[in-house]
């Protein structure tokens, strides 16, 4: 995955085909689908959560940088007409990241977003303050994120910060980025 591109071997030949993709995928919760429901109780029998959710390697769960546990609405708020941002509005924030990110990679054949950057260039583009990295040790500490998942987290991190215009990482960017790694935490299933 982090190299987009499959090779496949047979015993006369090798083969290489690009793979370069963006992963979307949606999993219920548990088996009986309301594991942390706020309003109907899990039926599932004690451990199967886990089990469930370890149909997922660890592995793979690393691999995918924004993960969400999304909740059912309830209809009181269906109904409610909010003022949001419009479609437009974060269309041009969008386009102004990607404009930053294509400005940064400029040099880089085969870069052209945050998620692909190399170890150096992560070194390079994606430097914490001491609070930011206070953060990262204690979340990496209380969520038992993996290694991969460090880099991951900073690279979205990157990508939020580049949304906002910001040259760096600031703690409300690295914040934002661990909310979005709900689902390979420790305490998920338990």
């Amino acid at each position: 995955m982090e190299e987009r591109r499959i090779t496949v071997a047979r015993a006369k030949m090798t083969v290489e085909y690009p793979a370069s993709f963006m992963l979307v995928a949606a999993m219920n919760p548990c088996p009986c689908g309301y594991y942390n429901h706020p309003t109907v109780p899990c039926t599932c029998a004690a451990g199967s959560v886990k089990k469930y959710m370890n149909r997922v390697s660890g592995p793979l769960m690393d691999r995918i940088d924004i993960q969400c546990e999304v909740i059912p609405v309830p209809f009181s708020e269906l109904s409610k007409q909010k003022p949001g941002e419009s479609s437009a509005s974060i269309r041009e924030r969008v386009i102004a990241a990607r404009q930053i990110q294509a400005a940064r990679f400029a040099n880089t054949p085969g870069v052209h977003c945050n998620a692909q950057m190399s170890s150096k260039q992560f070194r390079e583009y994606c430097v914490l303050d001491a609070e930011s990295q206070e953060m990262m040790r204690l979340a990496m500490d209380r969520l038992g994120l993996s290694a991969r998942a460090y880099d991951r987290v900073i690279k979205v991190a990157r990508t939020i910060a580049d949304l906002s215009k910001s040259v760096n990482i600031t703690s409300e960017h690295l914040a934002e980025a661990l909310t979005y790694r709900s689902l390979d935490r420790d305490s998920w299933g338990r």
